[in-house]
């Protein structure tokens, strides 16, 4: 038993932060029935990094796991029937469509909580359901420029820099989920469904909770320096580091200390607090000096030894070989009917009596749409019918 079993939810959701958010529910024990076109969600056709694979693409494969897949036209009265009958008894109703899109296609939170007064409708869009950017494609990185993020790292003659992940897309995902949750709970309590609403602006702005609060409350400006700190509401050292060999990375050294183990008279008698802020560009400057002349092997070594907080910097080959990662469980690994063996990263919360679980990987296109038509109590005769008529998809 999942702490969600006996819960089901309808994804109609498409690209990532929305079947990223339905994975959850279902890692959690939910019935997760991807409702997708009968060509398939738009993530089976666009694999990130061109990473294909037999049937299914890794992008479709990571985001979709425990879901069974109804291939219907949402666009077809007799396929708009069908899931207006499976929100009779559906628990969640996840969308991402483009604002006014559920409204044309009759799956709007007015419609369906009509049907179903104690259902959880969480809608997500990129900037939110009105409002002057309502048009605006709501895609990752056009998300992170807005968001001033880029500017709080890196050097000042330098672009600004983009995180190395999708990470609009995940906040964004984390936070439907948590959205879903607690409306879940509420209705537990009451017996009343609502709509939850989650956008990709709000989420990454809202993330930044302590660096925007330093910028209204505190009145400090985001300004970059002209070395390449690693966060300009840090104070130095702080950021990546060449060595000799590779890269580490030093985060906030007692600047006395830390002048001592490299060498560096100038970093000697230094007032942490004051001066890393006052020298903020001379110490990342001497330090990134002198780290040139040993490994990184070598200075993780000794800094370890004094308590100065410092780390490798891995690539994804270190991070799968790293013994905390393996310790953890982190990955997963399984056997898909069609794509072999596969390692990816699993559910990161553990509950001590109702732990997550894989029931099943990433469903090929419809997989599950005769299963889902015979929970409707649909005769092999109109289930015939349909997939003749291309309202629904099977394999």
């Amino acid at each position: 038993m999942g702490i969600l079993s006996g819960y089901r939810v309808l994804d109609c959701s498409i690209a990532m932060a929305g079947p990223f958010a339905a994975q959850r529910l279902g890692d959690l024990g939910a019935d997760v029935i991807k409702v997708e076109p009968t060509s398939g969600e738009w993530q089976r056709h666009a694999s990130a990094g061109g990473a294909s694979g037999n049937k299914i693409n890794v992008s479709f494969l990571s985001l979709n796991r425990n879901k069974r897949s109804l291939a219907v036209d949402l666009k077809a009265p007799e396929g708009r029937q069908i899931l207006l009958d499976l929100v009779k008894d559906a628990d969640v109703f996840l969308q991402n469509y483009r604002p006014g899109v559920a409204k044309r296609l009759g799956v709007d939170y007015e419609t369906l909580s009509a049907i179903n007064p104690g259902l959880v409708y969480v809608s997500m869009s990129g900037y939110g359901e009105d409002g002057p950017y309502v048009n605006y494609p709501g895609q990752d990185l056009l998300l992170q420029a807005l968001s001033g993020a880029m500017l709080s790292a890196g050097s000042a003659d330098q672009p600004p820099q983009p995180a190395g992940q999708y990470l609009v897309d995940a906040i964004t995902a984390y936070t439907a989920f948590e959205g879903a949750l607690a409306a879940l709970l509420h209705r537990e309590r009451t017996g009343e469904g609502q709509l939850v609403q989650v956008n990709m602006l709000d989420a990454i702005t809202t993330l930044q909770m302590q660096e925007l609060s330093v910028f209204t409350v505190g009145n400090k400006p985001q300004t970059r320096s002209a070395e390449a700190h690693a966060h300009c509401y840090i104070r130095a050292p702080y950021g990546v580091f060449k060595t000799a060999d590779a890269y580490i990375v030093v985060a906030m050294a007692g600047l006395d200390k830390l002048g001592r183990l490299i060498d560096e008279p100038f970093l000697q008698g230094l007032n942490d607090e004051a001066d890393s802020w006052k020298f903020r560009d001379e110490i990342f400057a001497c330090v990134r000096i002198r780290l040139l002349g040993r490994s990184s092997a070598e200075w993780l070594e000794l800094f370890r030894a004094h308590d100065i907080w410092c780390g490798p910097v891995y690539g994804y080959a270190d991070l799968v070989a790293d013994p905390q990662i393996a310790h953890n469980g982190t990955f997963i690994t399984y056997d898909h009917p069609t794509e072999g063996r596969v390692k990816t990263p699993g559910f990161p919360i553990r509950f001590s009596k109702t732990p997550a679980a894989l029931d099943r990987g990433a469903p090929l296109v419809g997989e599950h749409t005769r299963e889902v038509l015979e929970g409707l109590s649909l005769s092999q005769v109109d289930i015939e019918r349909l997939l003749a008529a291309g309202v629904v998809g099977a394999p």
